[in-house]
């Protein structure tokens, strides 16, 4: 029978403690977020929100959903979100699987894998990006948000970790039955490393979702601004002229309901997707993280 001691007890009682904390430091904002975007002007205006809506109503959300600008900047962000993480998973895929080889299947693996961790380290600095980003025709497009992060060296290591994990017998016998490199990784490695593949696709989801410094630099139309961007530009620069809803909007709705909407409505998809992919997400990190 194992016994816990008193200093045990103490320490998981303080290690209970100090989560719930950390998890209410967390979830209490998000919750004042969501009771100010359903309370009434003058309760928000006079900061009387706490926890509950003061005044019930879904007028800032009304307006929030009939602003054409707003709409265009979440579909553009869905359009950069799915895009920009199919593209980095398929090309960190295929760079991890041939770096998760031995040396004597892939000569000069390390010198591949030191190049790939080189360009994580070291960069040529925004004013040279900016450039390049400009002699290649992508400002203003949807490929300058998408393209420059496309190779994300952090995922396709710790993909590559993963991938070292999986039994060397699984691709003996899928080699055996006659497959190539290929098939044996669309047949085998994908399969088996599922939890890792969306561990890594909720890593790209919310770093594409949440990017707004790219595309305040690249783009110079705000039509085209992703919704990072968009709010980025109504709550931190107050720029209501151009992205957000029109001055006489504002006379029976307070600008602070109409910004925690738009930033509630921002932050509801992420929150969705991350239950659906918990159950991967413990096992992917761990056991991408451990191995060499």
């Amino acid at each position: 029978m194992y016994h816990k001691t008193k200093p045990y007890k103490v320490f998981t009682v303080f290690n209970y403690a100090f989560l719930i904390l950390l998890s209410l430091l967390c979830i209490i904002p998000l919750i004042h977020i969501l009771a100010v975007s359903f309370s009434g002007k003058a309760a928000a205006n006079a900061n009387l929100v706490g926890l509950f809506p003061v005044d019930f109503t879904f007028d800032a959300y009304a307006k929030t959903l009939d602003n054409e600008n707003f709409i265009r900047s979440l579909g553009i962000a869905v359009q950069r979100t799915v895009l920009g993480t199919l593209l980095s998973m398929v090309i960190v895929t295929l760079a991890a699987y041939p770096l998760s080889r031995e040396n004597r299947n892939f000569k000069r693996r390390n010198l591949y894998t030191w190049y790939f961790v080189f360009t994580m380290l070291f960069s040529g600095g925004l004013i040279p990006f900016y450039i390049l980003i400009q002699k290649l025709n992508l400002l203003n497009t949807m490929w300058v948000l998408i393209l420059p992060g496309a190779v994300s060296v952090w995922n396709m290591i710790l993909l590559l970790n993963f991938f070292r994990n999986v039994p060397k017998e699984l691709e003996e016998a899928a080699f055996i039955d006659g497959a190539g490199y290929f098939r044996t990784l669309i047949s085998v490695f994908l399969p088996v490393s599922m939890p890792a593949i969306a561990t890594l696709s909720l890593f790209s989801m919310v770093g594409h979702w949440n990017a707004w410094f790219d595309g305040l630099i690249f783009l110079t139309d705000h039509e085209k601004y992703p919704l990072a961007t968009f709010l980025q530009t109504i709550i931190v620069q107050q720029d209501f002229s151009k992205v957000s809803v029109r001055p006489e909007d504002l006379e029976n709705i307070s600008q602070r309901t109409i910004k925690a909407a738009q930033i509630f409505i921002g932050m509801a998809p992420i929150l969705i997707v991350y239950p659906l992919l918990q159950r991967f997400f413990v096992k992917g990190i761990v056991l991408g993280a451990v191995k060499e």
